[in-house]
C-alpha cells in the first residue's frame, strides 16, 4: 500500500483546562502518526487507511467551535514540498542508517 506525505497543523485554544487537555490529546495522537517539527506541526507518512485514522482521532478530540486542524497532503511527498531554514529536528527513519 502506497504511503503519503502529509503536514498536520492545529491551533487548540488552550484558555481552559479543557482546552490543554485537548491540546495534549491532539499532540500525542499526532505523535503516534509520525514527528512534530514545530510546537503544533507534525509531518507523517501514512497510508491512506493510516491517514483516515489519524482525521477522525484529531477531529473527535478537538473542540470544532475553539479550535482549528489542518491536514496538508503533500504531492510529490515531502522532499518535493519542503523548504526549510534554521533549525531542523526531523530524523528520515526511511533512510539508511549510518553507525
Amino acid at each position: 500500500m502506497s504511503r503519503r506525505d502529509i503536514l498536520v497543523t492545529y491551533d487548540v485554544n488552550t484558555e481552559t483546562q479543557e482546552g490543554r487537555r485537548r491540546l495534549r490529546k491532539i499532540a500525542q495522537i499526532c505523535e503516534n502518526y509520525g514527528q512534530r517539527v514545530q510546537y503544533s506541526v507534525f509531518e507523517c507518512s501514512v497510508t491512506p487507511v493510516q491517514l483516515e485514522q489519524l482525521e477522525h482521532e484529531v477531529v473527535s478530540a478537538m473542540d470544532k467551535d475553539e479550535d482549528s486542524i489542518r491536514l496538508y497532503v503533500l504531492s510529490g511527498g515531502r522532499e518535493a514540498a519542503l523548504r526549510a531554514y534554521g533549525r531542523d529536528r526531523y530524523v528520515d527513519f526511511d533512510a539508511p542508517l549510518v553507525i
